[in-house]
């Protein structure tokens, strides 16, 4: 796994070359609003873009964040590209209807005063400081102009929201006349931090699989479990989504990233301001080990055992760094393509383990929030998005509202 380098500065001109920050980029100022973890493309999942890259191509990607400030960053990766990246020129705006934007709100990013930049192979490019103040729960709209051909390209790629496509230079274009094409993967980005004016450390960082990424959930609802946390949380402690879909605990994957016990220092452990992390990951190293399928390998069965011992890996990190640790249990899948009963005995293991162990600094019971009254081993009907496994809307907003509050 290539270790990131952070290119960039918070708020001088100038750029410099640093070393990944030990913890989260404590005491500069700023805190992460929103986030997307970098992934390596594989044409077997990922769009045809991520995998040949861009040409004199503008992409127009709308997040939402989910604590405001009076001004904001923005992060972009290049961590699994093995060429430079050239940013011909960027911008971030309040977003309107689809790819349009309020013009009045529109920004022209610079890195180190200057608005074009080259990000190494391997690497991290943070913008500098843009005076645009911003709401919470407010979506904004960061463009990217790519004025020669990207290559291979980092990004995150089941979004479930709407990144907009345009030939040529259009960073500043108000209007979405010029954007024609759509996919639901994030390209580049990787973060937006706002200034932070709270007297402590107090992100959250929901890190998980493709239940925590939103699976299952309505494309460009805002309705993944995170975002219904932040929205309970009312902008008052920021919450960003460190998910990837396929995700194992114990075991990389050329399609679904690194594993969690490898990514989670940089995804999780690295968000500026971070204070709690909350951790939901293992249902696909018991599931991945049943299925035959290239992006499952290796497909060995795991034990409980081994994803504890994955788990106490994860909470030693945490614990070094000052950051605290909530386990949160596995939701039921029972009548998914996963179920064997072998694996399911090995989920009541660790959801055991996760409740009476002791090792985490909290626990969020999902399992119990979303279990079918009638059968605990089955995801209730009324959260399920009708493959046994994800959550639909209703599901990922009762797993919102399982978090105890006091915990964050």
């Amino acid at each position: 796994m290539k270790r990131l380098v952070v290119l960039g500065c918070a708020v001088a001109a100038g750029v410099a070359l640093l070393a990944p920050p030990a913890v989260a980029d404590t005491g500069r100022g700023w805190a992460a609003t929103w986030a997307a973890s970098a992934q390596e493309p594989h044409p077997l999942v990922s769009p045809v873009h991520a995998v040949e890259g861009f040409d004199n191509d503008t992409v127009r990607q709308v997040v939402r964040i989910s604590a405001g400030g009076p001004a904001v960053r923005v992060r972009l990766s290049n961590a699994h590209s093995t060429t430079a990246l050239k940013v011909g020129g960027a911008t971030i705006a309040v977003s309107a209807e689809g790819a349009a934007i309020r013009p009045n709100t529109l920004r022209h990013l610079t890195f180190g005063g200057k608005r074009t930049a080259v990000i190494p192979a391997g690497g991290e490019l943070v913008t500098d400081i843009a005076f645009l103040p911003v709401a919470p729960l407010q979506r904004l709209s960061v463009t990217l102009y790519f004025p020669t051909r990207t290559g291979r390209v980092t990004g995150h790629t089941f979004a479930d929201a709407s990144s907009y496509h345009a030939s040529g230079d259009h960073r500043a274009d108000a209007t979405a006349s010029a954007f024609g094409e759509t996919t639901q993967s994030f390209y580049y980005i990787s973060g937006v931090d706002v200034v932070d004016l709270a007297p402590r450390r107090n992100v959250v960082v929901a890190f998980g699989d493709s239940i925590t990424e939103g699976a299952g959930s309505t494309p460009d609802g805002d309705n993944r479990y995170p975002d219904e946390l932040a929205e309970r949380l009312k902008g008052r402690v920021p919450v960003v989504n460190a998910g990837i879909g396929g995700n194992r605990v114990l075991n990389d994957s050329d399609c679904f990233g690194d594993r969690a016990v490898d990514r989670f220092a940089r995804d999780a452990l690295s968000q500026p301001d971070v204070r709690t992390v909350i951790l939901l990951e293992g249902i696909n190293d018991i599931g991945m080990s049943e299925i035959d399928f290239e992006c499952a390998l290796p497909n060995t069965r795991v034990t409980a055992a081994e994803v504890i011992a994955g788990y106490r890996k994860l909470i030693r990190q945490a614990r070094t760094k000052g950051v605290r640790i909530i386990g949160g249990t596995l939701l039921p899948y029972k009548g998914s393509d996963y179920y064997r009963p072998q694996g399911e005995i090995v989920r009541d293991q660790l959801n055991t383990w996760i409740r009476t162990s002791g090792e985490f600094d909290g626990v969020v019971d999902f399992d119990q929030a979303l279990a079918d009254p009638t059968d605990p081993n089955t995801l209730n009907p009324t959260y399920d998005s009708g493959d046994r496994l994800h959550p639909n809307d209703a599901g990922h907003r009762a797993m919102a509202n399982a978090v105890d509050l006091a915990l964050l």
